[in-house]
């Protein structure tokens, strides 16, 4: 066996991204390769979504989605777009996992710089993976950051569900003073277990959500879920000021995103409560031993990215475009 030098060893681990203790990294983007993003790895919105935003969300244009410089650069700006017979003012982007890759509990971190002025609402948020079929509120939704650029210092952490949501005025959230994110980068946390959520800013937990029982309309959050890091323009929260044309365009940066899992305790028998890979059915079928035994050491799902970056490919599915009745938004 060839002897290596410890300092190559030391070298090359310090290269690589950093995990809470007792949990393994099992998926991460850390955006080193430049041009658009990775479409194993993440997907588009398409058109005009929600909340009576201002934007059209793009797919696949590095005007509104690159890598450079190390960084996922989300870039709201000022133009005049119009695809068939949609017209908008602005365009941006938001890139998601679905169809890509799913999670069900863990850790999930993002580092990320917000952009700046009045109209602009970025967020890193989850929704079910049943959206599709069960709609909002009831898939259910994990907000780990929202801003909005009128209130520029003020981080929000939500959760939605059937029972708990804005429309109804019962949404459950939290909010924390973090001065000028706009100029440094932050981490953006969240904690996910069967018992609760919890959510945090540079490792500062400032939002607690416990499981009140297991009814669908109160913890819809057994399920897998997939990621969304966007950046709106306007709407019903983000344009309550106005919009300032002066300050376009407009970043939202990620240095990277990162899930981390606790370890299994052997290859059928992970940590209650592990996650399992899924795609848009129901997870994996139980290995008889309930859902503290389902193993998250075994072969995912067709569609989904194993522990090693292979992916299994499965059909694919056309991302869904979630539209909401009249007066209803999908996230804060």
């Amino acid at each position: 066996m060839k002897a290596v030098p410890l300092f190559l060893i030391l070298f090359s681990a310090s290269l690589l991204p950093a995990q809470p203790p007792g949990y393994r990294l099992v998926w991460s983007d850390e955006f080193d390769v430049s041009g658009l993003p990775d479409p194993v790895r993440w997907n588009y919105e398409r058109g005009m979504i929600r909340n009576n935003e201002a934007q059209f969300y793009t797919a696949a244009r590095p005007e509104n989605a690159r890598i450079e410089n190390g960084v996922l650069v989300i870039e709201a700006r000022r133009e005049d777009w119009r695809q068939g017979n949609v017209a908008a003012r602005y365009t941006s982007a938001s890139v998601t996992t679905q169809c890509r890759q799913y999670w069900r509990y863990g850790r999930v971190e993002v580092r990320a710089k917000l952009p700046a002025g009045r109209g602009t609402w970025p967020a890193i948020w989850m929704l079910g993976q049943n959206i599709d079929t069960a709609g909002w509120p009831k898939c259910g939704e994990i907000d780990i950051m929202e801003n909005v650029g009128f209130d520029p210092d003020t981080i929000h952490a939500n959760i939605h569900t059937d029972a708990y949501n804005h429309v109804k005025g019962t949404n459950k959230g939290n909010r924390i003073t973090v001065l000028a994110p706009h100029s440094d980068f932050h981490v953006y946390a969240l904690e996910w277990t069967p018992e609760r959520i919890v959510i945090s800013v540079d490792g500062k937990p400032y939002f607690t959500y416990e499981k009140e029982s297991a009814e669908e309309a109160v913890w819809p959050f057994d399920q897998p879920f997939y990621l969304i890091l966007n950046l709106a323009i306007g709407g019903t929260w983000g344009g309550q000021k106005g919009i300032d044309d002066s300050i376009f365009p407009q970043r939202f940066e990620i240095d990277y995103v990162r899930v981390c899992w606790p370890p299994c305790r052997g290859p059928r028998a992970p940590v209650d409560g592990s996650p399992v890979f899924a795609t848009g059915a129901a997870d994996a079928a139980s290995d008889g031993a309930g859902p503290a035994a389902r193993q998250c050491c075994r072969r995912p799902a067709e569609g989904t990215i194993d522990l090693h970056g292979k992916l299994f490919r499965g059909p694919p599915r056309r991302p869904v475009s979630h539209r909401l009745p009249r007066g209803g938004r999908l996230h804060s």
